[in-house]
């Protein structure tokens, strides 16, 4: 069974975070900067939430605040849904289909190793697929 250490080891534990008091706008440009869709939130060096593209769009744009005035803290995601190294990458997906979220800390005793999201998922699962259509097609046609 696959799990999401298999997805760390590729990708990487690299963490992108924000602090609690910084403004939305810089929030979105440190996630343009770094092409992620996800910030994990910071409090006094705590990881205290999550925030991403949507709350942005949601709690931001909709609710007619804006950008350079909101703060982070106004705007995240909190409590954090979270998973482990262990966890399989269909329970994964569950859960992100159940709580309609794209993306997931992992965490490992006390400490956040990494974030995973949807798109590394599908990733990871279209990788595995193709290798296993390319071990059976050599097994049929006996290469």
């Amino acid at each position: 069974m696959s799990t999401v250490s298999q997805i760390l080891s590729d990708k990487g534990g690299r963490l992108f975070t924000v602090e609690s008091t910084s403004t939305v706008f810089d929030a979105i440009k440190q996630m343009v900067e770094a092409n992620v869709g996800a910030l994990l939130v910071t409090e006094d060096g705590r990881i205290t939430g999550i925030v991403t593209e949507r709350d942005y769009l949601r709690r931001v744009t909709l609710e007619g605040r804006t950008d350079k005035e909101a703060r982070v803290s106004e705007i995240m995601t909190s409590p954090l849904v979270y998973v482990t190294p262990e966890t399989s990458i269909e329970e994964c997906m569950a859960l992100m289909t159940d709580r309609r979220i794209r993306h997931l800390p992992v965490v490992e005793g006390d400490d956040v190793v990494g974030l995973v999201s949807i798109g590394d998922l599908v990733k990871f699962q279209t990788k595995e697929q193709n290798f296993r259509i390319q071990y059976l097609t050599e097994y049929i046609t006996g290469r």
